[in-house]
């Protein structure tokens, strides 16, 4: 079952009450990706997932953290933050060592398959893919994709 995990702004989207055009149709995407691709996954968020969305600034954190409530969290100790100063000292990641890079490198060190986001500026960007699969390599990583969500469908048939 493939490896999935759910970055900050996947739950947010999933939670969103905004009425915007784009935020409706990441709410519908995020949704819709939960119910019918989730049990196809093995599902995880970290640390840093749920502490962005303890926040007290965070909007709809309460509905947020309910939403991964049962998602298994993964670790992030000294390698995986060791693999977050070079993703930002190679200028993969934007600076500082937090979030973004460190959301990548928990993918990363975990050996997952999927990274799911909307954050299409430094995550699910493609002209980031190279430079990131560069130095996951030259570090002995294999990067995870990097998809939003209305991209990321397997098929069932494919799976077995």
């Amino acid at each position: 079952m493939p490896r999935v995990y759910l970055e900050t702004s996947f739950v947010s989207a999933c939670v969103s009450n905004r009425t915007d055009a784009a935020s409706i149709y990441r709410r519908e995407a995020s949704r819709d990706w939960w119910q019918a691709q989730g049990p196809r996954h093995e599902l995880f968020v970290s640390l840093a997932v749920l502490a962005e969305l303890s926040a007290p600034a965070y909007p709809m954190s309460r509905e947020a953290l309910d939403w991964v409530m049962n998602i298994p969290s993964l670790e992030i100790d000294e390698e995986v933050r060791g693999f977050a100063e070079i993703l930002v000292r190679e200028r993969v990641m934007p600076s500082p060592v937090a979030g973004d890079a460190i959301h990548v490198a928990v993918a990363c060190v975990h050996d997952l398959d999927y990274l799911l986001s909307w954050n299409v500026r430094h995550l699910a960007n493609p002209n980031k893919l190279t430079h990131l699969r560069t130095i996951c390599v030259r570090v002995g990583y294999l990067p995870p994709r990097i998809l939003t969500p209305d991209l990321l469908w397997e098929d069932p048939d494919e799976l077995s």
